[in-house]
């Protein structure tokens, strides 16, 4: 099998499995949602932990961490990614399932839209079209959920500052991610103590199999990393960045067909400009990218 298309499959695999998501967080019930995620990020820790071990990384992990400003970004990474995972895990355990593949259907958006305030980057007018949609988009949602759409938009800005940070930070993912769950396992841990000792812990009041599915949070978190990462190496980001479409449209499939979440025509009539506006942006990009090529290719042989 050749390294891209090894590279592909490892992508379709962390975002199908992002995408199954939604079904994973409700059999953890009846534990509330930062219960949930105070686990997620214990077993979390204990993983990478496990894994910075078994791959021989605790010497880059102590050069990635001595650098203070990696540090500081990686810290504010893991502030945001748990505001993300606590808004994701409450959003699926609470009817708002299609909400939730909002966030990262709009989250490229967001994305190019933060480039631009906090990056200083210019958008081209196509770009421009399309956060014009993008935003009349959310004005039909906010119209038709009566609120804005807030589960959506914190997933997406949240998310968004992550990937932000991470790209500054530029550290490898095993590494960060550890630092990142250090970061906030010691609150996380303290927690879930607080909660033993109240006697309202849901840990091991449901039987073996509930506690495994707690142990396993590390793991279901840290496996479709580990795939996105054996893929950001192999394929092209135009690849990558049209893999990405594939969790939020399993979300929005689960949230329809699975959970039977209810879709007014208003509902649909959002989410249709918000695949207009993805659907311009993700046009531009191709079309700019291969203008970039062409012209490499013409100054090379120049």
């Amino acid at each position: 099998m050749s390294e891209s298309r090894r590279g592909f499959l490892l992508g379709v695999a962390a975002y199908v499995l992002w995408g199954a998501f939604p079904l994973y967080w409700p059999l953890l019930e009846p534990a509330g949602a930062i219960e949930i995620l105070a686990h997620r990020i214990v077993w979390s820790l204990v993983t990478m932990g496990v894994l910075m071990l078994a791959l021989g990384r605790t010497v880059s992990f102590r050069r990635t961490i001595a650098d203070r400003r990696v540090a500081r970004l990686l810290a504010l990474a893991a502030c945001v990614i748990t505001v993300n995972w606590a808004t994701y895990i409450w959003g699926v355990n609470n009817g708002h399932v299609v909400e939730t593949s909002l966030g990262y259907f709009i989250n490229p958006l967001v994305t190019v839209l933060m480039g631009v305030f906090i990056l200083g980057e210019q958008l081209r007018p196509w770009q421009w079209a399309a956060m014009s949609v993008a935003a009349l988009a959310v004005a039909v949602l906010t119209v038709d959920y009566g609120r804005l759409p807030w589960v959506a938009l914190v997933l997406a800005f949240s998310f968004g500052t992550y990937g932000l940070c991470k790209k500054q930070a530029g550290a490898p993912a095993i590494e960060s991610l550890t630092f990142e769950t250090m970061v906030i396992g010691p609150i996380a841990c303290a927690y879930v103590v607080w909660l033993t000792v109240r006697g309202d812990s849901n840990f091991t009041t449901h039987g073996a199999g509930h506690l495994l599915l707690f142990l396993s949070t590390g793991v279901i978190t840290a496996v479709p990393l580990i795939c996105f990462g054996g893929a950001a190496i192999r394929v092209s980001m135009v690849t990558l960045g049209l893999l990405q479409y594939l969790a939020p449209i399993l979300q929005f499939a689960l949230g329809v067909v699975y959970f039977h979440e209810d879709m007014p025509a208003g509902r649909w009539a959002g989410f249709a400009l918000v695949w207009v506006a993805l659907a311009m942006f993700t046009l531009d990009s191709l079309r700019h990218r291969r203008r970039t090529l062409r012209q490499s290719v013409e100054v090379a042989t120049v």
